[in-house]
Parts: C-alpha cells; structure tokens; sequence
C-alpha cells in the first residue's frame, strides 16, 4: 500500500485515501499510522481517511493523530469522518449500536469544537467532559480539513450542509443518476443554513478500475470484486453478483468506474454533468487484486485519466 501511494503521488494524482476497518479482509486498522509511512515518501498527494469512523473512536486521539500527520506531510493531512459500513468496531471498543446516531453526532460536534481551539469545554454522553485541557499538537492547516462522507442518507446529507463541511458521497451500487437529488438537498441545505454551496467541494466516491482495454478491466477486476461483495453480501442477505450483473454495472449509466482509460474518462464527464462534484475518489483495490495489476491501474488514473479529466473541465 505504501508503494501505491508512493506511485499515485509520482503520476500526479492529488489525492489517496486509506479507510478503517477491523475485519481480516482489510489490511488497515488505523488509517493515520499508514498515511504517515507514506508522508515520508510523497511530496504533494494529499493524504485522507477514508473513512475515519469516528463513532466508535476517541475525538481527542483523531484530531491528534492527524495533526501529527498534517505536520509531518507539511500541511497535506484531511480527516474524512463517517460511521463506516461494517459494525466490527462498536463491540470492539465498547460501545452499543443502539446509539449508532448519537455517538456519530456527538463526536463529530467535538471533533470541530477541538479543530477550533486547543482548549475546550464540552460535556457529552459518550466521553468523559473535557474542562480546558490543551490538545495537542495543532495542525499546519488552519483549519485542518474534514470532510463529511455518506452512503446515502438524506438526514447525513443535511447535517454536513448545515456544519458547512465538504460532501463525500458514496455510490457503489445502483445508477448514479439516482444520486442527485442528494447532491441537491445538500447545496440547498447549505445555502438555508447561510453557507455558499460554490465554497463546498462535493467527492464522488465509487469502485473503479482501469486497464488497458475494457475486457482486460472487467476480467480482470470481477473475480476479486466477486468475490468480497459475495462475502459481505453472504452476511447481509444479498443475493450473489453474477457476471452479467457485474457487466451491467460497468455500463455508462452504471455504479462501477471499470474500463479502459477513455471509458473511464467518459465516465467521469459523465457523472459531473449531472454532480458538477470537485473530486472523484476511486477505490481500486476491492477484493484481492494483484499488487502489479493496482500498480498498473494507479499509472493509467495518474498518467492518461486525470490529465484528460483536468483538461476537459478546464
């Protein structure tokens, strides 16, 4: 992984996000750790989470790991907070998912009180009350930047317009088109609670995957991706993705980024149209890929996708 985001930085790309999860088929627990490894080896990428999930997290300690990062990478460190897409880490550290609302609300709010100032009085349900302690170290960037990101919900969608903070919308499955209305509530929100929506950047995030032609892309990426949504749909009562469904979402209108370079690009183009989004995150390693295979999918985002991208919406 710290080679990817090695090689993503080298081939121009501005951004590489690293999710949390507590599960055997994930390689990363603690997203901060890994980003600072690689802060090390890059120079302008930019380094987020994706997600941290704060709901069953400390506030104190994530603001503090990625200022730490922030410093380290001079100034290049973003929180995405969200509440995650497995459960694995709610009994892991204790808490109940009956206050899977509460605890995201809450953390969050002191999440910006502590990006704010070093010195906070809060009191809440989840967390012991903080009384004016100093929380350190503060970050380069004033304010350091946090991204809200959702799978869908339109009460998650209202509250990070109405924080002000920058939209990461999740689609990996159905037509993207479906999606817009959330994409409007938001800015509509924003603009009700005073904020100007031009100012909030909107991520697109879906699974992706690029090769050199389109039936190298799909032949290549369906049986690991197959393969981990099978599992995960085994323990949440999915029926199996099968490969005509799988072409299916591969199509222009569908959910899945995966092709050649030019069929990406469409792709992209496309969903701004309807998103006018700032950025598109893409996770490429869904499943057991091979390392040379991402290696290869990074160069052709960095090296032929982004550049035509960029130039097209200049």
């Amino acid at each position: 992984m710290i080679a990817e985001i090695e090689l993503a930085d080298q081939v121009g790309l501005d951004v590489f996000g690293v999710g949390e999860h507590h599960r055997p088929d994930f390689a990363v627990s603690a997203p901060a750790i890994v980003l600072a490894a690689a802060a090390s080896r890059t120079q302008r990428i930019k380094l987020t989470s994706a997600v941290s999930v704060l709901s069953s997290d400390d506030p104190v300690r994530v603001f503090q790991q990625f200022a730490t990062l922030d410093l380290i990478s001079n100034g290049r460190a973003e929180i995405t907070a969200g509440r995650g897409s497995f459960i694995e880490s709610f009994p892991l550290f204790g808490y109940h998912l009956n206050d899977y609302d509460s605890l995201f609300g809450e953390k969050l709010e002191l999440l910006l009180r502590l990006r704010e100032s070093a010195h906070v009085e809060w009191h809440g349900r989840h967390r012991a009350p903080l009384s004016g302690q100093g929380v350190y170290p503060r970050p380069l960037q004033h304010p350091l930047p946090i991204w809200i990101a959702v799978g869908g919900t339109p009460q998650s969608v209202v509250r990070a317009a109405t924080l002000g903070l920058p939209l990461a919308l999740a689609i990996i499955g159905g037509e993207p088109a479906h999606f817009v209305p959330l994409v409007e509530l938001y800015r509509e929100a924003a603009r009700r609670a005073g904020h100007d929506p031009a100012l909030l950047p909107v991520s697109i995030n879906s699974h992706a995957y690029i090769a050199d032609t389109s039936q190298q892309a799909r032949d290549e990426f369906f049986p690991g991706y197959a393969t981990v949504m099978n599992r995960i749909g085994s323990e949440r009562g999915w029926g199996a993705l099968t490969r005509q469904h799988f072409d299916a979402m591969c199509e222009p209108r569908g959910a899945l980024l995966v092709g050649s370079p030019q069929e990406v690009i469409e792709k992209i183009l496309f969903e701004h149209e309807m998103f006018g989004h700032h950025r598109f995150l893409a996770q490429l390693s869904v499943g057991p890929l091979p390392h040379r295979q991402v290696m290869r999918a990074i160069e052709l985002l960095g090296t032929r996708v982004a550049p035509e991208v960029r130039k097209a919406l200049e």
